[in-house]
């Protein structure tokens, strides 16, 4: 925020509208590919079920997971280096504490909830890059 102003700022408005999601049984391969074709830097994991999780996958799952050891990306699937559960982030919360619990989880990327549905995704970067912040 700049000097004396008193706008909160909310996780809404920084956050990059839409979700790219992907289904846990696809494989690395196909989860890079979606990302390359998307320019996105990480894919929601499909529920199973209502009463399951989200899961997260981002870049670095596909260096420890794939990468390092060595696997071939053709045969690891997403739900075998995915994160779960994430953590969402309300809507509606002010950017300050957005930041403190995405930086204090030791995360790079929350999806941002509304009302039960998930409506974006925003970053440590995301804050950063917003005109109104810096």
């Amino acid at each position: 925020m700049a000097p004396g102003n008193t706008t909160i700022i909310r996780a809404r408005d920084v956050m990059r509208k839409g979700i790219v999601s992907i289904d846990g049984m696809a494989t690395a391969r196909e989860a890079a590919a979606k990302i390359r074709s998307e320019k996105v830097f990480c894919l929601l994991v499909q529920k199973r079920h209502t009463d399951d999780a989200w899961g997260i996958v981002v870049v670095q799952d596909f260096i420890k997971g794939v990468i390092i050891p060595g696997r071939s990306p053709d045969a690891v699937h997403v739900y075998e280096i995915m994160s779960k559960p994430v953590i969402t982030v309300p809507a509606d919360m002010d950017i300050r504490y957005v930041a403190r619990l995405i930086y204090r989880v030791g995360i790079r990327r929350a999806p941002v909830e509304d009302r039960g549905e998930l409506i974006g995704m925003i970053s440590l970067s995301s804050l950063i890059l917003n005109n109104e912040l810096f």
